[in-house]
């Protein structure tokens, strides 16, 4: 047990120290998630001209959230892994006495680190210039937020590997993650929250793993009602589907997998 801190101490170290390396990149990956902020001034208008069921602060609240889950959510380990199987890199990393998983892993949250203070000029800046949406969430419902972000966090990531594993046999898995984003956009509660859908529609996409990315750590901040057994459950559930088919995909492209380009 000893030994496996040691390790993974040492892992998130080294990443880190790698991260600050890149501050100013790292400047613009926490800007290029603001996308939420842009669409929070268009629902705002479009909240003082129609009847959506929030208020024009709610609008504010909400899209503040989706920008602070999207800061900790964000995953790009399928470019990554793309890379390293295309170019025979995987190939050092198999010889390891750990999965290569959780040099990606490490790499993730090392950058979650390094970012928080950029994440936090931006959140005092937000209030600085939209000082009526300033509110304090409850004890409990902070508490809740960290832990839906976290398993957000958990299967993003594990989709995104999954999908990653088909680089063993297409040298363009990432298509699938662009294809992937169309829906995800859409469906998360990224472009518009869930309450201005057709009750229909979203009846249907809470069978999904959408709304659990961005809709339901937000949610949850903000204070909208949200089904929180069902909720978790369901994060819980799609985990297991993505991890068991992750293994299976990582055991068959293990087989097919050779080195091409080291």
């Amino acid at each position: 047990m000893k030994q496996t801190f040691k390790k993974i101490l040492t892992l998130l170290t080294v990443y880190y120290a790698y991260m600050l390396e890149y501050r100013s990149e790292l400047i613009l990956w926490v800007l290029s998630g603001s996308l939420p902020i842009i669409l929070m001034g268009v629902w705002i208008k479009a909240s003082e001209e129609g009847d959506f069921g929030l208020q024009p602060v709610d609008f504010a609240r909400y899209f503040f959230a989706v920008f602070l889950v999207r800061q900790l959510t964000v995953v790009w380990v399928i470019y990554d892994f793309e890379k390293e199987v295309v170019e025979g890199k995987l190939s050092p990393r198999l010889l390891q006495p750990i999965d290569p998983v959780f040099h990606h892993l490490a790499t993730h949250i090392s950058e979650r680190f390094a970012r928080i203070p950029f994440v936090f000029l931006l959140i005092g800046l937000f209030f600085l210039l939209y000082p009526q949406a300033f509110w304090l969430p409850s004890i409990s419902n902070l508490f809740l937020f960290i832990l839906a972000a976290f398993l957000a966090f958990a299967l993003r990531f594990l989709i995104q590997y999954t999908f990653a594993m088909f680089a063993f046999w297409t040298e363009r898995a990432t298509a699938l993650e662009n294809f992937w984003l169309l829906f995800f956009l859409f469906l998360s509660g990224l472009i518009a929250p869930l309450e201005v859908f057709p009750e229909a529609v979203r009846n249907v996409v809470m069978f999904t793993p959408f709304p659990y990315l961005i809709h339901f750590p937000a949610s949850i901040l903000v204070g909208l009602p949200v089904d929180l057994t069902r909720g978790f459950l369901s994060i819980l559930g799609w985990l297991l589907i993505f991890l068991g088919a992750n293994r299976l995909l990582w055991r068959a492209g293990l087989k097919q997998y050779s080195g091409m380009g080291a």
